[in-house]
């Protein structure tokens, strides 16, 4: 329950999608066509996504996922046309559910990741619909769908690097984190520094040209490998160092001019290729959460249905938004759930004045709370949730009055139906493959180092040691993420956390040494 530390760009998908937002819900309440606020929301929502991109990637998965939120909305409009069957109409959705889960854990869209286009699928599973209203209302997702690419894209006229600035500015801050770290603190500060170095390398691979105005930010990243692999003499001075260096990124001032930082061919080579990355990501730790998924949404959704709730898509939404990779953080999210759905009916009872004052005031409170969800969710999870609740009984609300009791009710046994039955989903769909990601990932260590070895035992070209180096911190990043999801999972055989020490410090003493070979030819 304890509180982060802010997001370094949170205001960017807070007030992208805001704009988005304001700019749909604006035109549907001058054309008195609130109700159709739920296809729009749709499309505004996909400007949540994307934001930590470079902007040629960003183009690229806002369109991927602009396509999806219209597809699963297409699925589930169709349902609700060809069926009035509400138990059917559950499981359409929560396989919707399991679906997205999969696909955005797999393609690792990053935040808000699957859950708003769950709830958004959810919701439309339940919308009144005739067949012959699919299309045009698919046609507003894909136009507000398409308004959002645009608000997202509109910062790269000003600021056309300012994703790549921002990436390599985490990675020099999460190296200040290691270089003050001390004691147990090391080894998850190395590891974040190591993930963090290695999202800047994967992300700055298209400045690597030369003439490319940033092309010195590779040997920047380099110089702050270099000092988490050596001995520094004053770690809190290097920090500090590193941590300026971050602020002139952040601010747009021109690059540091610190050491390897001139050199434009810096001799960092590319990480798995795309290909790759999907076959390691489609492999089985999906299938387990997909199944949890999927079985926990349709079993929440019908206990709903069984007790006369009257919006059992909230159950399944619940139960999606509890699933996480593992039970130790499903249990998390779902106290955190409970937690800030109490609170966030509590504030929606508080504005029910100032939403009963007309349609304007409930458009202008959609907004600020969206920007408000956005603003917290850094911060916690629970407390975003605050934000969130009153957010989503407000878009009900845009469809049709609804008594106030009536919907704090149905979400309260919602939320409390869709947590629990998702922690029984954890417990009766046990992942038992969850140590046998993490085996195959001491597998791809243990060679990776291997080859690490090979070049430093011979001579080698800076290219082949960038690709060895990269390889290396690659395997070691999936590593840790396979052992910290084994190590939450309950039923299965015991994880061999020995092995994984060793072959962590193993690992990352070969990495440390060839980031000293790699140094002198950015100097």
């Amino acid at each position: 329950m304890r509180l982060n530390r802010p997001g370094d760009i949170w205001y960017k998908p807070a007030f992208s999608a805001a704009t988005a937002m304001a700019v749909a819900d604006g035109a549907l309440l001058a054309a008195g066509r609130l109700d159709l606020a739920l296809y729009t929301s749709a499309g505004a929502l996909c400007a949540l996504y994307g934001h930590a991109l470079p902007y040629a990637a960003r183009a690229r998965a806002l369109a991927v996922l602009v396509a999806g939120m219209a597809a699963g909305v297409g699925v589930a409009l169709t349902a609700a046309s060809l069926t009035g069957s509400a138990a059917l109409l559950v499981l359409v959705a929560a396989l919707l559910a399991a679906a997205q889960k999969a696909l955005c854990d797999a393609s690792r869209i990053g935040p808000p990741g699957n859950i708003v286009l769950t709830f958004v699928t959810a919701g439309a599973c339940f919308a009144p619909q005739r067949l012959g209203q699919v299309p045009p209302h698919l046609g507003l997702v894909l136009a507000c769908g398409a308004f959002s690419w645009l608000v997202c894209m509109a910062p790269a006229l000003v600021r056309p690097y300012g994703p790549e600035r921002a990436v390599a500015a985490r990675a020099l801050e999460a190296t200040a984190r290691l270089l003050r770290a001390r004691g147990d603190d090391v080894p998850r500060a190395r590891h974040a520094a190591t993930a963090a170095l290695h999202t800047a390398r994967r992300g700055l691979a298209h400045t690597r040209a030369a003439g490319h105005p940033l092309a010195g930010l590779e040997g920047l990243l380099l110089r702050a490998e270099s000092a988490t692999a050596g001995e520094e003499a004053d770690g809190t001075a290097a920090a500090r160092l590193h941590e300026s260096w971050a602020r002139d990124l952040r601010k747009g001032r021109p690059l540091p001019d610190g050491p390897g930082t001139t050199e434009a061919g810096a001799p960092v080579a590319a990480g798995p290729s795309p290909a790759r990355t999907r076959r390691t990501w489609f492999r089985s730790p999906l299938v387990p959460v997909a199944v949890r998924v999927a079985a926990g949404a349709s079993a929440a959704g019908w206990a709903s249905l069984a007790l006369g709730v009257g919006h059992p898509y909230w159950a399944v939404v619940t139960a999606a938004s509890v699933l996480q990779a593992n039970t130790a953080l499903s249990w998390q999210r779902a106290l955190q759930r409970v937690l800030g759905n109490l609170l966030g009916l509590l504030l929606f009872v508080l504005l029910l004045p100032a939403v009963r004052t007309g349609h304007a005031a409930m458009v202008l409170l959609t907004v600020a709370l969206l920007i408000g969800a956005e603003a917290l969710i850094t911060r916690n999870y629970w407390l975003a949730t605050v934000c969130v609740t009153p957010m989503a009984l407000l878009l009900t609300e845009f469809g049709g009055g609804h008594p106030a009791r009536e919907l704090v009710g149905d979400r309260w046994t919602d939320t409390l139906i869709g947590a629990a039955v998702g922690l029984l989903a954890c417990v009766l769909v046990t992942n038992r493959r969850a140590v046998d990601r993490t085996d195959a990932a001491l597998g791809r260590l243990s060679e990776a180092r291997a080859a690490a070895l090979a070049v430093l035992d011979a001579p080698h070209s800076a290219h082949e040691a960038g690709r060895a180096r990269d390889r290396l911190a690659t395997a070691l990043v999936e590593l840790r993420e396979a052992a910290d999801v084994a190590a939450g999972e309950w039923w299965q055989r015991a994880l061999p956390a020995e092995r994984v020490r060793l072959a962590e410090h193993d690992g990352h003493r070969a990495l440390a040494a060839l980031v000293r070979r790699l140094a002198p030819a950015a100097a």
